[in-house]
Formats: structure tokens, sequence, C-alpha cells
């Protein structure tokens, strides 16, 4: 069986949650490989809701082992309150969730850097949802992070705490007039969190090795998007950490020659949180009616998210970075409303007409979207489970995208719960993943 990155294709949110946990069942293994508590993956199971912040979205599936790489920052508090309120709904942990000992811990100190930092940035803020993310990915960097392997060595983790200390209460104090920490204020409640969490640390990149020569199967499960890639995104305006296809490999410690395929994932329409460009966002009444048909408030911080058109010019650029063999579209249904609905099929700026993706801060922020506009279907798409069910203008629709990015479609998702969803026959899922089944294809 392959061994699948699953990556999202726009600035996050796209429901790779949903898709991850549909496909769970066709693998062995889910690794997430970068990000933190600020990205939550959403999954639907029946009337039953579940957001995953740091836990990959494959542990509702008994006997799908599930694994936290390398690449992730971690909150040992809030993994904790995920852990405990997962084992409360009956979902089991022992034997199906493992921690790197080089994922690297978010100290009490980054979100509070973090918070700091936004509040004096001015134009240049971020939207950061204030979890410290940054600012422990910058310690990483720095090279005097804390990983989950000081947290079982007491005298270690004291030495560093107290480095660390003595330098950010400094930056607090002198920088941002900002409260201070205590070393003895961090120490009790973190040797609390090792006692927690030291069944569940280990050495995951031997692990992984070993099922994969095992003949298991893995699949890498991505947080936040493409566009939000700390080399490859619109910077400053991205987050800390490596969200393509590459982080799967420096996040968890698998080879790229151990990687069989990727898995883009977007939704029909695009949608952004926190400051940065935009080049298709919309307002007034279609973004009203994109953020309320698509629910579209942040699962971890609530916040209403940016909505616009899809960005085949981004789509395009993701899939080329990515190396994507096929797209996941979700999210169909919001679409289901509207009279028309839009393709951006160029970047124009002064005069010049881009078609592949910039990369100048200038441009994104000054260029125009150059639209190609299709009929709507305005019949419901809810819950269909079969690509010929579709409305035509649907079908047309995703067929044009598909056309203008230059990848095919492989799954489509038409609501939030497991079973609302399309597999297309004769697209990548139904080759890697027979099991799957297959489906009529466009």
């Amino acid at each position: 069986m392959p061994n699948i990155v699953v990556v999202g294709a726009q600035w996050g949110d796209e429901g790779k949650g949903k898709v991850v946990d549909v496909l769970a069942p066709h693998v062995d293994v889910v690794v997430r490989y970068q990000g933190g508590n600020n990205a939550g993956h959403t999954v639907v199971v029946g009337k039953e809701k579940f957001v995953l912040q740091t836990i990959p979205s494959g542990i509702l599936h008994r006997g799908c082992r599930c694994v936290i790489g390398c690449g992730v920052v971690i909150n040992p508090a809030s993994l904790i309150d995920e852990m405990e309120a997962l084992v409360q709904r009956g979902v089991s942990l022992d034997g199906n969730l493992y921690i790197s000992k080089n994922a690297h811990l978010i100290m009490p100190y980054h979100p509070a850097l973090d918070r700091a930092a936004e509040s004096q940035a001015g134009k240049r803020r971020i939207g950061t949802t204030g979890k410290g993310v940054g600012p422990a990915y910058a310690d990483k960097a720095a090279r005097v992070g804390i990983r989950m392997a000081d947290l079982l060595d007491e005298q270690l983790f004291r030495d560093k705490l107290e480095f660390n200390i003595r330098q950010k209460n400094r930056l607090l104090r002198e920088i941002y007039d900002a409260e201070e920490f205590t070393v003895e204020a961090i120490l009790g409640p973190y040797l609390r969190y090792a006692g927690w969490l030291a069944p569940y640390i280990t050495d995951t990149a031997l692990l992984l090795s070993r099922w994969m020569d095992g003949g298991a199967s893995v699949m890498f499960e991505g947080a936040q998007g493409t566009l939000l890639d700390v080399d490859h995104g619109t910077y400053p305006f991205i987050t800390s950490s490596s969200t393509t296809a590459g982080g799967a490999c420096t996040g968890t410690g698998v080879p790229p020659t151990k990687i069989h395929g990727a898995l883009g994932i977007s939704k029909a329409y695009c949608t952004r949180v926190g400051g940065g460009p935009f080049l298709t966002e919309v307002s007034g009444d279609i973004a009203d009616l994109l953020r309320t048909r698509g629910n579209e408030f942040g699962s971890v911080t609530g916040r209403p998210r940016r909505c616009g058109w899809v960005d085949a010019v981004g789509l395009r650029y993701a899939a080329r970075i990515n190396g994507l063999d096929a797209f996941a579209i979700t999210k169909l249904d919001v679409l289901d409303a509207c009279e028309t609905v839009k393709i951006c099929v160029g970047h124009r700026h002064r005069g010049e007409v881009f078609t592949e993706f910039p990369e100048e801060e200038r441009i994104w922020h000054e260029a125009a979207p150059v639209y190609e506009e299709l009929s709507g279907w305005q019949t419901s798409t809810h819950g269909m489970q079969d690509y010929a069910e579709l409305p035509t203008k649907a079908r047309e629709y995703l067929e044009r995208l598909s056309e203008i990015v230059g990848v095919g479609i492989a799954l489509v998702s038409t609501g939030p719960v497991r079973d609302d969803t399309i597999i297309v026959a004769g697209s990548a899922l139904p080759r890697w993943f027979p099991s799957l089944g297959s489906a009529a294809s466009p």
C-alpha cells in the first residue's frame, strides 16, 4: 500500500480533517507532521462533532496508529485536555497514539510573546491565534527550544528552562512591558505533564521506519495550507512551519523515497483567516452567503473567516510545489445557492496578467483577479455520493477547474459528515486504495 501526503492547497481550513478521516480506514498509520494547536481539524461522525487540534484525524478509527511527528510544536496542557476529551467520548489512545521525542514544546512564555508582538505590529500584524506557535518555532530555529525528550529529564529540563526564562523575561520586560515568568511556576505543572505523556513519547521516526518496512501504509496529515508555508507562502503573512508536502519528510524523519503520492485539498471556493493578501476575497451578500452556508468560523478560535472565489492560479502553484497527483474538492454544496460561480484564472498587475503565482509581496497586495464566470446549478448537492448524480453545471464547474489547474479531481465532499463524499472512479484514490471502491467518473 502506498504512503500518501494529504496537504492543504490554499490558506488552510480546506477540510483536511474530514478527508483524512474518510481515508484513514484504508491505511495503517496517520502521522501529523507540522503545526501546533493553532490548527483545528473538524471531523463529523453521525451527529457527533470532533475538533482535533494536535492529535491526527485518524484517531477516531480503531486500529489506526496515530503519530505526532517531530515537526509539530506541542502545548502539553492543550494536548492532555484533547486526550482526556477523546477518552471520555470512548476513543482509545493506548497503543494508538505516539509522540515524537524530538517534537518541541510550547512553553507558557511563547503565547505571551506571541500576543505581545502582535499588539505592537501595527500594519504588519499577521493575525495569529496567539497560541505561541510562531515563538516556539523561532526558539527551535535559534537552538534554544525545549523538546519532549527534555521533559522526561528533570534536571536537563530545569537547566534549559532557567536559561530561557532569563532571556524571555528580559524581552517581555524591556521590549513589551509585559508580565514576567518564574521557573518554579512553570516547572511544577510541566513535570506533571511529563508524567501524563511519558507513556506516549518515543522515537517515532524509528517506529515509522519499522512499520513501513513491515508493509504498513502511512498517511501524512498536514495542518494549515500551502500558501501559509514558511518558505513558499505569502510571506510574511504565513505560519512558521513547512506546510507543504516536503514538510512531511522533515517533520517525521521519513525519507522522500518512501512517499508515493500527494493529495491536495481545496474548497470549491476559498477562505483565509488573519491578515495578508487575498486576491479573490469578496464582500457583501456573496461573502455572507459563503460564510453562513460554509459555517466559516475558526474551529479553534471561532473567528469569522474571510471568503472569496477559488483561485486557480494559486491551486496550480500548490500543485507544482507539492507535486500533487490529485485534488479533493470540499464544500461543493456551499455553492449550491449561487447564480454564478467564478474561477480566478489570472492576476492582473499594472497592465500585465500573471498566470503563474507571483512571489512579490507588492503584486499580492496590488493585483486584481481575472475571472472566468460559469453558471451556477442552484439545486442541492448536499450529501451526494455519486459523481454522475451531480447537477450538470456542478460537474462543468469541477471539470473546468481541474482543466485550468492541470490536476485531476479524486474526491468531492458534499457535506460535513463522513458519508457526504464522492470518490471519483479512475482517479488516484481508487488506484492507491482499491478498497475505496469506485464511482462514476467525470
